[in-house]
């Protein structure tokens, strides 16, 4: 089930972004609760739940259009979950007047196929990271 994410959800957040085993990050205290507070409190994030527990989530940022974050747990991979986080993220973006939206993954990863196919255009290169945009 999608739904917008409660501040209730922080350590489940947390946790899914936690279990990835690509993309993961190298410096955990670059994502702070500020950073999930922001986006808390402004909407742009949800999250996918199954049977009560929270197993993938959407950060969007309808400042500059960019998806701050897409992430499923890995045992809930390649169910269309995380197709359904993405659309609800440009979404988001789309209400809020962003006309083009942009995300920054790792290369040679399932994340950067997924986008691939997805239609995201591959725009260049953002601090060591891939730079992917697409209209909205």
């Amino acid at each position: 089930m999608l739904r917008k994410a409660l501040s209730s959800d922080l350590l489940a957040l947390k946790a899914v972004r936690s279990s990835v085993v690509e993309n993961m990050l190298g410096d955990p205290t670059k994502v702070s609760d500020d950073d999930y507070d922001w986006y808390l409190a402004n909407p742009g994030l949800a999250v996918w739940e199954e049977n009560g527990d929270v197993v993938g989530f959407s950060a969007a940022d309808p400042r500059n259009g960019n998806i701050w974050a897409l992430f499923v747990a890995p045992r809930f991979e390649r169910k269309g979950i995380g197709s359904i986080l993405l659309a609800e993220a440009c979404a988001r973006l789309k209400s809020a007047g962003i006309e083009r939206a942009w995300l920054t993954t790792d290369p040679n990863t399932r994340a950067e196929k997924f986008y691939r196919a997805a239609g995201w255009e591959h725009a260049g290169e953002r601090d060591n990271e891939l730079l992917f945009e697409r209209s909205l």
